[in-house]
């Protein structure tokens, strides 16, 4: 695995001298002005301003950069970011956005917003328990901040926020229509277009698509069975985008229905699908100079996701894993959750060197909806009459039983949660080079109280090409439904008094352009994690610490007017406070590199590698170490190939290694999970 690191980035280099070689002069398209503004970025403060100066560790990927990548989904577009790792779940085969060391299997320590609102799932506070991935035809940029937002963006931007803006009708400018095609039997086709409805600016999305899913193969699942793992998929996607001056209404619904991934219960479950539906609407009001010296906006939004039962039901232990349960162990949950959201913020510049922002807001998160078929009980004992589900001498085998609404046996109750909050922030040149941003939100719960979370953030033009920047934020992961209130749930129930968790953190960066066509980047952070919560004899608990070091280095070259460069090394290591021993799962080290490189008019290649190392396993886990990889990716591109067509061929793990991303122990699962191997992608699409 080590030799074939070696190779594929020799083969990234070599890539790099001969586009050196062959680069075209001035005739052809300066390839830095095509890649968008990667230059600055609004989510660091609100406020849209240099990526160099904003008090923030931040990462800009451009829809340019999507492209040139061929990236088709946000997982693949987000492995390009320093410090940030994607792996992914053994349930549906969620993604696990692994920011500095923080590895957990439902990753709520990661905020995501789509336009900038929060799309947390209180449930079990990840993106959605069926997540099925994000096309990126309609994404302008993705903007994403390694450490703490909580000061800024309230619970849960704890490792970091990445924030995901959608295409609006200048980003699009006329009708654009694409297919794709490729391996495992996977199918895309989309439509988008912008311009003028009336007196409206309008944007418009529609995407349907589906593959089999690659049929990776786990060697050994929690009951000592082998077989492929399940990654089917369909997904529909679709967006508005409606807006008049200062006044803009979205709203886009997805569907998914996804395989089980590698099953539940860490038991392979090749037959059960689940189908979830999403709904979001906002409206939003921005208007800058509302008044001398106030810019305001407010916005207030509704979603609503509905996670229907399994069809067929989720096989949790198939038949003969139990004689208690000779047909197999079946569980089949559903739930549904609305949040509404209201918020207003106002920017004041009237104080000479300062710039002062305050905002309020309110929400509410409500599990409105909670069912579940099964046929056991909350110690794991056979239920067969739904007249009599205690009977203490069932007669097997087990029909499932329906138990919605009835405390004693289903899983969780519904239940609600009301926020609200205050926050301020200034941002003081308080002296020529030097700026120091502080702030401060206050969130108030009504099920476990408030937080108060604050961060300062010094930066320095040292020189007219370099920038140092301290930083220090705290942060807070609020409990989740299931983790405050699961019953009858033979390996996990919940504590309605478990507190959050928090996190403290200090990074030191330096940004330095010693020329013209050269960027660097160097990160240095520290962070310590407080009233972690794990499972403990099968009740959640705050029950850890955590503490985590590392660095980025990040450089982008323009070496020519045709090629550009760009590449990052991170390295991180992380301590479980309790035993001394490594936290586990996350990549010690990563090495990412990337080549766009356009040899000829209106043709384009480009290449990426990624060299993930040194994972360790959790503790308690005497599994050996998993194992290191490297995957070399091709993109291929022909504009105007005929008419407003253009074409791109895609190649993906182009060696064919055997990367796997690891599992938890409390899957019970022996066997790592497989990725895809070598995939090919064509893709076709249409500019009117």
């Amino acid at each position: 695995m080590q030799t074939m690191g070696r190779q594929a980035f020799c083969a990234f280099l070599a890539l790099a001298w001969v586009g050196c070689a062959a680069a075209q002069s001035s005739e052809e398209e300066d390839l830095a002005l095509a890649y968008g503004d990667q230059t600055t970025i609004s989510l660091a403060t609100g406020s849209s301003q240099p990526i160099t100066r904003a008090p923030s560790v931040a990462t800009v990927i451009t829809s340019r950069d999507i492209e040139a990548m061929g990236a088709t989904d946000l997982d693949q577009a987000l492995e390009s970011v320093p410090g940030l790792h994607v792996s992914k779940s053994h349930i549906a085969s969620k993604p696990i956005y692994s920011i500095r060391g923080i590895h957990t299997l439902e990753n709520s320590q990661v905020l995501m917003l789509v336009n900038g609102i929060p799309i947390t799932n209180v449930f079990q506070g990840d993106r959605s328990q069926i997540w099925g991935g994000m096309p990126l035809e309609n994404v302008a940029r993705i903007e994403v901040i390694r450490g703490p937002g909580s000061a800024l963006y309230g619970a849960d931007a704890f490792s970091g926020v990445i924030n995901v803006i959608t295409k609006t009708s200048d980003d699009i400018n006329g009708t654009e229509t694409g297919v794709r095609a490729g391996s495992f039997n996977s199918k895309d086709a989309w439509i988008q277009h912008g311009g003028r409805l009336g007196s409206l600016d309008a944007a418009f999305y529609l995407r349907a698509g589906n593959t089999d899913g690659q049929k990776g193969v786990i060697q050994q699942d929690a009951i000592s069975a082998s077989g492929p793992i399940s990654e089917e998929r369909k997904a529909i996607d679709a967006r508005a985008d409606l807006s008049k001056e200062a006044w803009r209404f979205r709203a886009a619904y997805q569907q998914r229905k996804l395989g089980a991934g590698a099953g539940v219960a860490g038991a392979l479950d090749p037959k059960a699908t689940v189908t979830e539906n999403r709904l979001y609407l906002d409206l939003n009001y921005e208007q800058a100079n509302w008044a001398p010296n106030w810019d305001v906006s407010g916005i207030a939004g509704y979603y609503d996701i509905k996670q229907k039962q399994p069809d067929p039901y989720f096989t949790l232990f198939p038949a003969g894993a139990s004689p208690a349960f000779p047909n197999g162990m079946i569980g089949s949950p559903g739930h549904s959750e609305r949040h509404t959201h209201a918020s207003v913020s106002a920017l004041y510049t009237g104080f000479q060197q300062h710039r002062v922002r305050i905002g309020a807001g309110l929400s509410q998160d409500d599990l409105y909806e909670t069912m579940e078929t099964k046929n056991f009980n909350g110690t794991f004992a056979p239920i067969c009459d739904p007249l009599n589900p205690t009977d203490p001498a069932p007669t097997l085998p087990c029909t499932p039983v329906m138990m919605n609404a009835d405390p004693r046996f289903i899983y969780i109750l519904p239940h609600k949660r009301d926020l609200s909050y205050v926050f301020a922030q200034d941002e003081w040149n308080f002296v020529k080079d030097w700026t120091l941003t502080a702030g401060i939100r206050h969130d108030r719960y009504s099920d476990f109280g408030s937080t108060t979370n604050p961060r300062l953030a010094l930066v320095w033009d040292a020189a007219y090409n370099v920038v140092v920047k301290a930083m220090h934020g705290e942060a807070f992961r609020a409990p989740t439904f299931v983790e405050q209130y699961a019953i009858n749930n033979p390996v996990q129930s919940g504590t309605p008094t478990i507190k959050p968790e928090t996190i403290s953190t200090d990074e030191l960066a330096f940004a330095w352009q010693p020329v013209e066509k050269l960027q660097t980047n160097l990160n240095f952070f520290h962070y310590r994690m407080r009233n972690i919560i794990q499972l403990v004899a099968a009740k959640m608990q705050n029950a850890g610490d955590q503490t985590g070091r590392g660095l980025e280095l990040e450089a982008t070259f323009d070496a020519a007017n045709n090629l550009w460069l760009t590449g990052s090394y991170s390295l991180q290591h992380s301590t479980d406070s309790d035993t001394g021993q490594d936290a586990g799962l996350a990549p010690h080290r990563r090495l990412f590199g990337r080549a766009d490189w356009r040899f000829a008019p209106l043709w384009q290649f480009g290449t990426t590698v990624n060299h993930v190392a040194d994972r360790m396993r959790e503790p308690g886990d005497a599994r050996p170490q998993i194992p290191d990889y490297t995957t070399v990716d091709l993109t291929l591109r022909r504009e105007k190939l005929a008419g407003g067509w253009d074409a791109r061929a895609m190649v993906t793990n182009l060696f064919n290694s055997n990367p796997v991303e690891p599992t938890f122990m409390s899957a019970g699962m022996y066997s790592d999970l497989p990725l895809a191997g070598r995939t090919f992608y064509i893709q076709f699409q249409l500019n009117l």
